[in-house]
């Protein structure tokens, strides 16, 4: 059985956590991959020193126009680095992903695929920093800028991808690329930006075992609000509770490693294309061009990850994210079976097409 703990003795709030912190923590430093680096053991929730532990939040997404859609629930199981279980469930939708102690990786999904910021939703919460080789110095670069964020000032760390046609081109609008800006006094998230238009704010963090949760986030596109998340209960987990074995209906993937596609192969099998919007500071700089991007496509057909690989101009790389990542494709079958893609997508902008 699943231990419960109290949620109000298990979390607590963020302004109390940080006062009872049992030394006080430093100052911010002034470089940016030094923030980073600072702010990392405390998103580390893969750190094989914490207790089994069980999340469940709920979420609201929203139609094209702000509107509410479809309510769903979140769940995380995590009893190791190794065993952990994670878990969207919707009306039209549910999807399951089991990683279990032998290495192997098994899911269940009925219903829609998942909505790219719905799946999003788990990176948000428990994963929000950039990755390690999401910061090879070979491919970005760091900007630090204050930005007033309600009565104080935040530090705000921008990744910009150093794009080879353009290399002179730095000084680019803070939220354009992926930015992370943090709590002034204390390594902690407050609110992220990318693709120019898209953010996440942490609202009311926590501290669950010395790591940073925020029990709300919200997405939002320029003034529209995406999905709306709310963590309801985080309690201790028996590391043989039932929810961390597979069913025997659950499907392992024939290879866990993504299948690489050729982009002509992937085009073919396009049923959902939504086009780019050329943006105004391109056209005034008279830029056009291929953006190549680099994106993981998943086993329901739907875009799971995106990365910039070359651009001509920092917004067009901007705008043909925001436009791929809405995108849907036929499941690729290896062997009759799904399978995780990865490929290359280019979208070209021409001044005299767009």
């Amino acid at each position: 059985m699943r231990a419960p703990v109290f949620l109000a003795l298990f979390l607590s709030v963020a302004s109390q956590a940080f006062s009872q912190t049992p030394a006080p923590l430093p100052d911010l430093p002034k470089d940016p991959g030094a923030i980073l680096a600072m702010a990392a053991p405390y998103y580390d929730f893969n750190d094989p020193s914490l207790k089994p532990w069980h999340l469940k939040a709920t979420y609201q997404l929203y139609d094209d126009n702000g509107e509410p859609g479809e309510q769903g629930t979140f769940e995380c199981w995590w009893a190791s680095p190794k065993v952990y279980r994670s878990s969207w469930t919707r009306p039209s939708a549910i999807h399951s992903d089991w990683h279990t102690a032998d290495g192997k990786y098994e899911y269940q999904a009925t219903g829609d695929h998942l909505d790219f910021f719905e799946s999003k939703l788990q990176a948000a919460l428990l994963s929000p920093l950039p990755q390690s080789p999401d910061l090879d110095p070979a491919k970005i670069h760091l900007n630090r800028e204050m930005r007033s964020l309600g009565a104080f000032k935040s530090p705000c760390i921008m990744a910009v991808p150093l794009m080879p046609q353009h290399g002179q081109i730095q000084a680019v609008p803070l939220g354009l690329f992926p930015t992370y800006c943090f709590d002034p006094k204390v390594p902690a998230l407050r609110i992220t930006y990318s693709w120019g238009a898209l953010a996440v704010e942490f609202n009311h963090i926590v501290k669950m075992q010395g790591k940073f949760l925020a029990r709300e986030i919200l997405l939002r596109e320029g003034n529209r609000t995406i999905v709306s998340a709310k963590v309801d209960t985080i309690e201790g987990l028996d590391p043989t509770d039932a929810a961390l074995t597979p069913p025997p209906d659950a499907r392992t993937p024939r290879s866990s490693k993504a299948a690489q596609i050729a982009p002509g192969v992937m085009v073919g099998m396009l049923i959902k294309k939504q086009p780019p919007v050329y943006p105004q500071d391109a056209k005034d700089a008279h830029a056009s061009g291929t953006v190549v991007l680099r994106a993981m496509i998943g086993m329901d057909g739907g875009i799971h990850d995106l990365r910039v690989e070359s651009a001509p101009w920092p917004s067009l790389a901007a705008s043909a994210l925001w436009a791929v990542s809405h995108w849907q494709y036929k499941p690729y079958l290896l062997n009759g079976e799904p399978v995780d893609v990865e490929t290359t997508v280019t979208v070209i902008f021409s001044l005299g097409g767009r």
